[in-house]
């Protein structure tokens, strides 16, 4: 009989006490044992089985967990050496997953809270005659109202405790290091918690003769200028690497045989269309372990993984995105790839400057796949293929796009109806309707969108074209055809429905007196530049094409 299919368990000890549903990662501990490295930091997406992992590692070195059988049945304890090495090391483990708090001082807070409960799971240190006066002075003065440079030595110094009683080196694991960073992007106090981090990573990671070993986890490899500049024995595994590429999340064919074991050996190709997709270095066919496992427990397919926590920051960069960030994505939305740089060492500075910061950010986050990597010899730059992991993060984009409209009672379906029935003169009330509800929502903050061309307006307009039409329409924009490029085209899949042609342009006061006169301008350019012939040339009449200008002035617009 199968095992219970456990929701949400991440205690390796827990799993194993109540005998639930667990494939075995143990060789991860021999794989990174056997590195040897100082201090690894791996990322990999949310709910890929870091904090589960940790907890595995925790259980296995920490002396607190000595003569444990918990590993009898796993791959690790067939090896003598291993099962000598058990509960030999203090270990230290902490976690920054549940900090996301609002301002500075409330995250500061909460990471020395963090702190006083290591303490306080160690009070035995402080007890008897193995700390002298000014240790123990130290040891119950830590809380969380110390000052940053006793905040900064506090978890250098608990080594130290521990090495005087066990007479062994640390080793500590820190899991979702960067659960506190992204909040403070977005919440803007990123300084202050870039310059406090910094001292305690340098201290803990760096200055600290008691370390045995480290791993960080945590979903994106922030820049060493950031928080780990001082850090040069820092050995970094991202999703290109080839260390550990089958330690996180599932592969195909522990995917296959769980589902062969839960009766459900029919569903497998489903399943890989759902959840399949992930890689990391050249390992293929990775999948997301909390879809799978939430598949197992109730058959249903639903986005477990992609709705797991917030898409708040995917959904802005995209949103309030340039337009080439659109178009790209415009590509990838209708299952096609895009072709950049990488810098897998995130500056989230450069998120809104940068395009390839954007991608980057999107593949580190589990949203972007490797489809394939070309080295040019002659520059010495890699440049890599990228497309959506799987159905499951495509539907999740599709509902978020269809959040853009939906939550501004804009009009917006009124508008496409109004469109497919070529009822130009409902298109026009509902779409001033759409843009003086929505028209801000895409812009940068920067500057007013009145003073700006409203392409990230309009692009986002087509995003949600493509997701709303997509049974209907191949949607494509800003392309090449006869002359010089269209804005938007609509070609049916349909025999017989017609296509469209929607030419966006901006009014020129200096050229064009009113919005009548843009429309017309933005017409007259559909036919001079011929935006029709690639139509055309598929067997669509004069008559089948529907052509259509849209003149902006302001959130002002005028079709025609």
């Amino acid at each position: 009989m199968p095992k219970t299919v456990s929701i949400g368990l991440q205690d390796f000890r827990k799993i194993q006490e109540l005998d639930t549903f667990y494939i075995d990662k143990t060789s991860f501990i021999e794989e990174w044992w056997e590195a040897k490295d100082d201090v690894t930091l791996i990322t990999r997406p949310r709910r890929f089985g870091k904090t589960l992992t940790m907890s595995m590692v925790e259980s296995f070195f920490s002396v607190e967990q000595a003569g444990s059988r918990l590993f009898e049945p796993y791959l690790i304890w067939k090896q003598e050496k291993y099962r000598q090495l058990q509960g030999t090391y203090p270990v230290i483990l902490i976690s920054f997953s549940d900090i996301k708090e609002n301002s500075f001082q409330e995250v500061r807070n909460k990471i020395c809270e963090n702190i006083v409960d290591l303490y306080n799971h160690y009070d035995f240190l402080g007890q008897g005659t193995l700390l002298n006066e000014r240790e123990k002075n130290y040891f119950y003065k830590v809380s969380a109202d110390m000052t940053d440079s006793e905040a900064s030595i506090a978890i250098r110094r608990l080594c130290g405790y521990l090495y005087k009683y066990y007479g062994q080196k640390v080793i500590i694991l820190l899991d979702e290091y960067d659960t506190p960073m992204l909040e403070a992007y977005t919440g803007g106090y990123w300084d202050e918690l870039v310059t406090f981090t910094r001292s305690l990573f340098n201290a803990t990671f760096k200055n600290n003769p008691y370390l045995e070993r480290a791993i960080l986890t945590g979903i994106t490899r922030i820049s060493k200028e950031s928080i780990f500049s001082d850090l040069n024995n820092l050995k970094v595994v991202t999703a290109t690497s080839e260390e550990y590429a089958d330690s996180f999340g599932f592969t195909e064919e522990e995917v296959f045989s769980a589902l062969d074991e839960y009766g459900m050996s029919d569903r497998k190709q489903e399943v890989k269309d759902w959840y399949d997709g992930f890689t990391f270095g050249s390992r293929t066919d990775i999948y997301n372990p909390w879809s799978i496992i939430n598949f197992l427990d109730t058959g249903k397919f639903q986005t477990y993984w992609a709705n797991t926590s917030s898409n708040h920051l995917a959904d802005e960069l995209i949103r309030r995105g340039s337009k080439d960030i659109k178009t790209d994505f415009e590509n990838l939305i209708q299952g096609g790839q895009i072709k950049t740089q990488l810098d897998e060492q995130i500056i989230y500075a450069q998120l809104n400057e940068r395009e390839s910061a954007v991608w980057s950010l999107f593949l580190a986050s589990g949203y972007l796949k490797v489809v394939n990597t070309e080295f040019q010899m002659r520059t010495g730059r890699t440049f890599y293929s990228l497309s959506l992991t799987n159905r499951e993060v495509r539907i999740m984009f599709d509902s978020m796009i269809h959040g853009w409209f939906a939550d501004y009672d804009s009009g917006y379906n009124d508008f496409v109806s109004a469109l497919l029935q070529n009822d130009r003169k409902a298109m026009n009330v509902y779409m001033n309707r759409v843009a003086l509800s929505t028209f801000s929502f895409f812009d940068t903050g920067n500057k007013p969108s009145q003073e700006n061309e409203p392409e990230r307006f309009y692009h986002g307009f087509v995003l949600g074209l493509i997701v709303e039409l997509e049974d209907r329409y191949t949607i494509t924009s800003n392309r090449e055809s006869g002359f010089g490029r269209y804005d938007v085209m609509l070609e049916p899949k349909k025999s017989g429905d017609d296509a469209y042609i929607l030419e966006f342009k901006v009014q020129d006061p200096a050229e064009e007196q009113d919005l009548e006169a843009t429309v017309h301008s933005a017409l007259r350019q559909i036919e001079e530049k011929k935006y029709d012939s690639a139509l055309k040339a598929k067997g669509f009449t004069q008559e089948q094409i529907r052509k259509y200008g849209f003149a902006f002035q302001g959130k002002k617009v005028l079709i025609g």
